[in-house]
């Protein structure tokens, strides 16, 4: 098995353009956040967060895809994914540390960094600029959020798929396409039909 540490060193590789986005600072700072990241690993359908408890870690996803979702009526209801590079997480549990209303699952065998909530506070306390970061990327999802929310309410099943496919195509080579057509609210058949007619 791959030294984990090797793997994270990697890693921070890959995810500096990725935080740069958010915002641009210096290397130090991203490297205090992910010396700080302890190793996790989970299988193939485990639970990373259940729900009803409270999310207690922020997760940096290594390797494999992860859904979010709640359940209702027997069903789950997917609400978002997490692959590389992109963090694994319920924003409002971990950010309130209230019981999450939504529960994370490992759809592939996954490999994740995690940072405790008690640390993540310390680590702002020490570094000004990790915090503007992490107050960056909590603005940008809440902006992406909302997006989703008016994709869902003011876009035909048509123009939902077609802009998941620009955001997230590499997802239909990696998951069960009813995680897709779940987490798009477009039934199953009609999920089929645009999938066979439109061009990924």
């Amino acid at each position: 098995m791959p030294d984990f540490h090797a793997v994270a060193a990697a890693t921070l590789a890959d995810y500096k353009p990725f935080l740069r986005k958010f915002h641009d600072t210096a290397d130090s700072v991203y490297e205090l956040l992910f010396a700080e990241l302890q190793p996790v690993s989970y299988q193939k359908g485990e639970l990373i967060v259940r729900e009803g408890s409270v999310e207690r870690d922020l997760y940096f996803v290594y390797e494999g895809v992860q859904i979010a979702y709640f359940n209702n009526d027997g069903k789950e209801h997917v609400v978002s994914f997490s692959y590389p590079p992109s963090l694994a997480g319920i924003p409002d549990s971990f950010l309130n540390q209230n019981p999450s209303q939504y529960a994370i699952r490992a759809l592939t065998a996954s490999r994740l960094g995690c940072v405790s909530f008690q640390r993540l506070n310390e680590l702002f306390d020490q570094s000004q600029q990790l915090e503007r970061l992490f107050r960056k990327m909590v603005e940008a999802k809440f902006v992406g959020l909302a997006e989703r929310h008016r994709e869902f309410h003011a876009c035909s099943i048509d123009e939902r798929f077609i802009r998941f496919t620009q955001r997230s195509a590499p997802l239909f080579q990696l998951v069960p396409h009813k995680y897709i057509a779940s987490y798009l609210h477009i039934d199953p058949t009609n999920f089929s039909k645009l999938y066979n007619s439109i061009r990924i």
